[in-house]
């Protein structure tokens, strides 16, 4: 485990060439992000255009040890009409993950969007075969739901995704303290 503090920033234009491996770099990916090829200047664009922070999500970038390690983010997934929740992931570069970054880095993404947001609910989302990011949910509060079958396609198979969810009311000290 790092014990460098990880601390959650708003994206800067010197970060969207790290942002952009992610979309054009399968090793930077890693083996559960890659989904092809796809527009790296949409980083750009957005940035642009809000800085990858609005109403409806955002990006926000993993800081670690002085540097930018990836990003978290999060978008709105409306519940009824009148009702919305968080959708939310990460992703580091291959040198940060198992480090403990990613866990501080989600506790981190959940205090801040309960303390920012009227959401009683978050959720995440990874493949069954994600141990890892499955470990790092639960040490932040989450609590699996249930498999959703076939329901995300990469490398050319579908593939079981497990969900999972806090709720404002689960949030504990100790999550919060996971952030720090």
């Amino acid at each position: 485990m790092s014990d460098d503090p990880v601390i959650l920033r708003p994206v800067f234009e010197a970060d969207l060439p790290l942002l952009e491996s992610f979309l054009t770099d399968p090793e930077a990916t890693g083996p559960f992000q890659w989904h092809g090829w796809s527009d790296p200047a949409r980083w750009r664009r957005r940035w642009a255009q809000d800085g990858l922070l609005g109403d409806d999500g955002g990006q926000l970038m993993v800081e670690a040890g002085a540097a930018a390690q990836g990003f978290v983010a999060w978008r709105k997934v409306a519940a009824t009409r009148s009702s919305y929740y968080w959708n939310m992931g990460i992703q580091l570069r291959p040198a940060a993950r198992g480090r403990g970054i990613g866990t501080r880095a989600q506790a981190a993404l959940v205090r801040y969007l309960f303390a920012h947001t009227p959401v009683m609910r978050i959720e995440a989302d990874t493949e069954t075969a994600n141990t890892a990011e499955q470990r790092a949910l639960e040490k932040c509060g989450f609590l699996r739901e249930g498999v959703l079958r076939s329901a995300g396609f990469r490398d050319g198979r579908w593939r079981d995704v497990v969900r999972y969810s806090v709720l404002r009311d689960d949030v504990t000290a100790q999550v919060l303290r996971a952030a720090v």
